[in-house]
């Protein structure tokens, strides 16, 4: 049985993730823009940090609603078995709708690497007692930025395990072949054990697992607020006072992503658990509309992909006469924000079309899909 909540919420998020990829293929604004002098940019991007940590907890939080009725070895082989899925998908697939070519000496794990990467680490964590389960995720969440001070290229021959594990950066792989992890593995680990444990709460009687939620939420969000002013721990970069309060307040939430600092996740996943309460009596066909999302995140991701990559290419056919497989369109943000709603109408139809394929069908397969 769906929990309409949890459909709702990631639907959300990663309604507004097509927004951040439609900006990577519309303007020419670069991949990360962090700078507080531009706010509309700024929030544009930075509202988008709520997808990654939002969509690894509710994977953690799918994988023990799966194990419902299954023995722990079922539920450990299938994260497994799944893990290793998403990672060839990511390698190869979703690779090819990023950048419509064929070069296989360039690979980028990006974030469905990393949900693979975390399942596999899951189909282990399981096993362990609960109490385990809740002291590992806690302990890697709160404690990782402990080893920023850590280079790979200190690290001679080993400088590509901590590139998978912490440290962002590019792996020579030989014969011209790279390999450039963006999203290295131990911080969204502990987030999907945490999603994991999050399991029992969402059994609660609907009502009082809505105070649970929000309660926990906003307990996260508020010593987001509290450790931050400190300016002592959870992230590599201090918060400034600005020229001005708007700009000084984006300081105050310019967190790292790459790999996401403590201070990020407090940030993103506090208000993710609240919106899940809230979410929890939620209906109207806005939420209807969300929920189609949500209860087909795989198959959204890589339809989305390759639909914004085609409309990039067409738009620039247009434009140019020229059908570049990585056009400079420069569109401004008002431009972006329609292009990311034509996104989400096309997107719509096909997703309701394969949910409702999806639901009728039972093989052990569908769920890989």
């Amino acid at each position: 049985m769906r929990i309409a909540s949890v459909d709702i919420l990631r639907g959300l998020v990663m309604a507004i993730m097509a927004l951040d990829h439609t900006r990577d293929f519309f303007s020419n604004t670069g991949f990360n823009p962090r700078d507080v002098t531009e706010p509309a940019l700024f929030l544009t991007r930075w509202v988008t940090h709520i997808c990654a940590p939002t969509f690894i907890l509710l994977s953690g939080l799918s994988a023990f609603l799966y194990g419902r009725g299954r023995t722990v070895w079922d539920v450990s082989r299938f994260l497994l078995t799944r893990g290793v899925w998403l990672i060839l998908i990511d390698l190869t697939l979703i690779k090819f709708g990023w950048r419509f070519d064929f070069d296989v000496f360039r690979m980028t794990g990006g974030i469905i690497f990393a949900i693979g990467g975390s399942m596999i680490a899951l189909a282990a964590i399981v096993w362990l007692p609960r109490w385990l389960q809740a002291g590992f995720a806690l302990l890697i969440i709160t404690g990782h930025n402990l080893f920023d001070p850590i280079r790979a290229h200190e690290l001679g021959e080993a400088s590509w395990a901590w590139h998978v594990l912490h440290e962002p950066g590019r792996i020579d792989l030989g014969h011209q072949a790279t390999f450039y992890v963006l999203y290295p593995l131990i911080p969204w680990i502990g987030v999907m054990a945490a999603g994991y444990l999050l399991g029992p709460v969402m059994q609660l009687e609907p009502r009082f697992r809505q105070r649970v939620l929000f309660r926990l939420g906003a307990a996260i969000t508020l010593g987001f607020v509290v450790l931050r002013a400190t300016n002592i721990y959870g992230d590599p970069a201090l918060w400034i006072a600005q020229e001005s309060w708007l700009e000084s307040v984006l300081s105050f939430v310019n967190c790292e992503k790459y790999p996401p600092s403590l201070l990020y996740l407090m940030m993103t996943l506090g208000p993710a658990l609240m919106l899940l309460a809230a979410f929890e009596r939620t209906q109207g066909p806005f939420a209807q509309f969300l929920s189609v999302f949500g209860q087909v995140p795989f198959f959204y991701y890589v339809i989305h992909i390759y639909l914004i990559h085609s409309l990039a290419l067409a738009t620039g056919l247009v434009m140019t006469g020229d059908i570049a497989r990585t056009p400079e369109l420069g569109f401004s943000l008002a431009g972006v924000y329609l292009v990311w709603v034509l996104v989400l109408i096309l997107l719509y139809p096909i997703c309701r079309w394969f949910a409702d394929l999806k639901s009728n069908r039972r093989g052990w397969w569908w769920s890989y899909l």
